[in-house]
């Protein structure tokens, strides 16, 4: 039997909404196993709150970041946006309630999820090894490099030319433990925020700024006179959300909402509301985005 393109799409649509529904009611109580109670513990035995806690409280707490555009960023009328935070709603929605966001810097990511004092990462945050001991990942909905961005008038282009060089990057990101790990030649110029390390970059202070390449992009499409001269740097790697270790009923949660998520084209939908009128031509969205966690 053909089905008619709208029938296969409701079909869809259905599949997608029956997944979320499964994610939903079936972390009701006791979230791997963990304590419950409160978001926050400042012992080395951390609580993490269950998705029923969650519920009954009417937030879900998502730490991301507030100076990391497009991904994660306060607008000017004070309000979260970006491609992280298009997601946070997403979810939010799904669970029925609404969402706190917690603002944090690159090197706060694993501490303010271990200690429960978020729900959720979703903090442009790379999968590693190192925290992957620390931290639960969920399934990854983009893909990332490093790069480097440099003025147009002493563009590096080869990271040979970074000897003898400031190399600006912020503490807790990929970028630092690359550099250190690979090339402990090149000096680093090491920075708490964001914007802090990209006014030490439009000031002169240092002479090219590493992180992730789908962020130095967009930064320097906006910031004429500076160039992405080095793009694909290291491993590929993904992003994905993270929750306390241990926590393992709300990552199968998370797991379930990715994969439903993917039967509607969420992610490419996110790009197109967060980052396409930022990229433009100068990326293509099926080399960043990762739909239903299937790299």
């Amino acid at each position: 039997m053909k089905y008619s393109r709208m029938f296969k799409r409701i079909l869809s649509i259905t599949a997608a909404a029956l997944l979320a529904l499964l994610c939903l009611t079936g972390c009701s109580s006791g979230d791997g196993g963990g304590e419950s109670g409160g978001s926050e513990s400042g012992g080395s035995e951390a609580t993490f709150r269950t998705v029923d806690e969650i519920k009954a409280s009417g937030k879900v707490v998502i730490g991301v970041f507030s100076d990391k555009a497009p991904f994660g960023y306060v607008d000017e009328n004070g309000k979260y946006q970006g491609y992280d935070v298009y997601f946070a709603e997403r979810i939010a929605k799904d669970l029925g309630v609404e969402v706190e966001y917690v603002s944090t810097d690159p090197a706060s990511r694993v501490e303010y999820v271990a200690t429960g004092k978020v729900d959720i990462i979703l903090a442009n945050f790379t999968v590693t090894e190192e925290r992957a001991q620390q931290v639960d990942f969920a399934l990854p909905y983009m893909k990332v490099m490093l790069g480097v961005v440099s003025p147009d008038n002493a563009l590096i282009t080869d990271v040979s030319q970074l000897n003898g060089k400031n190399l600006i990057v912020v503490k807790g990101t990929t970028a630092e433990t690359y550099f250190e790990k690979n090339h402990p030649e090149i000096t680093l110029q090491k920075y708490d925020e964001y914007a802090d390390a990209y006014n030490a970059l439009l000031d002169g202070r240092g002479d090219a700024f590493s992180t992730d390449n789908t962020e130095v992009l967009a930064w320097a499409l906006s910031n004429p006179g500076f160039t992405v001269g080095i793009d694909a740097l290291g491993n590929a790697d993904t992003i994905a959300p993270a929750v306390q270790k241990g926590n393992t009923t709300r990552l199968e949660c998370i797991n379930a909402e990715i994969e439903a998520l993917g039967e509607e084209q969420f992610f490419h939908a996110d790009y197109e509301a967060t980052l396409a009128d930022v990229y433009g031509d100068a990326a293509d969205p099926d080399a960043l985005v990762v739909e239903g966690g299937k790299v």
